[in-house]
């Protein structure tokens, strides 16, 4: 039975409908043509600054979120989302968590956008990467305010998962590390304007 409970406690069904809109996006695009391909992922919603704001096209700043540049891609990012995601929709509930997945995404990808700028290393951007580091700013704050823990995430152990995941971008050629930072960044300030909200609204009964 707690083998049970413990396998269930992944699957909470707002997280679950975002995976499973990932993996349909996913084979969608397969049977279309080539996701590892940088030009058909472009004409099919990924980011590129200049067609956000040249052209106006700000809906890539979410959908790219949903694209994935192959297979393995694809299912590093599920795995993380599934785990880390299941811990704040049970917290927040299912409106928030979607507004958190959906600030987490966008901002991954104007923090993406905005560095590629800077650098002038312009290149086609996608992945849920940005949404699964702004989980884990989230669970930072809360992991952090709850005295160290947060169900069964301990704070050392906490860092030092988000230490390798930041570790393992930086190390790792082509992989986007300014929408990790940036989906990091937004995560733990959604976290904590969602407990200020909670104070006050606390506060006023």
């Amino acid at each position: 039975m707690p083998n049970r409970m413990e396998e269930n406690r992944y699957i909470t069904p707002v997280n679950i409908v975002f995976a499973l809109m990932n993996v349909a996006v996913y084979v969608v695009l397969e049977i279309l043509g080539d996701t590892t391909d940088a030009l058909f992922m472009y004409n099919h919603g990924a980011m590129y600054p200049y067609a956000v704001l040249m052209e106006g096209q700000w809906y890539r700043l979410l959908t790219s979120s949903f694209l994935h540049f192959g297979l393995v891609h694809l299912v590093n990012n599920l795995i993380l989302l599934i785990c880390l995601g299941s811990y704040l929709e049970r917290r927040y509930g299912k409106v928030r968590y979607v507004i958190l997945y959906l600030f987490c995404a966008v901002g991954g990808s104007l923090a993406s956008m905005w560095h590629m700028l800077y650098t002038q290393n312009i290149a086609v951007s996608a992945g849920a990467s940005g949404v699964v580091f702004g989980m884990v700013g989230a669970l930072l704050f809360l992991v952090l305010k709850n005295k160290g823990r947060f169900e069964d995430l301990s704070l050392r152990r906490f860092l030092l998962m988000m230490a390798l995941a930041l570790y393992n971008g930086f190390a790792t050629s082509g992989v986007d590390n300014a929408a990790h930072v940036g989906g990091l960044i937004v995560g733990f300030v959604i976290g904590a304007v969602f407990f200020a909200l909670e104070k006050i609204r606390n506060g006023s009964k």
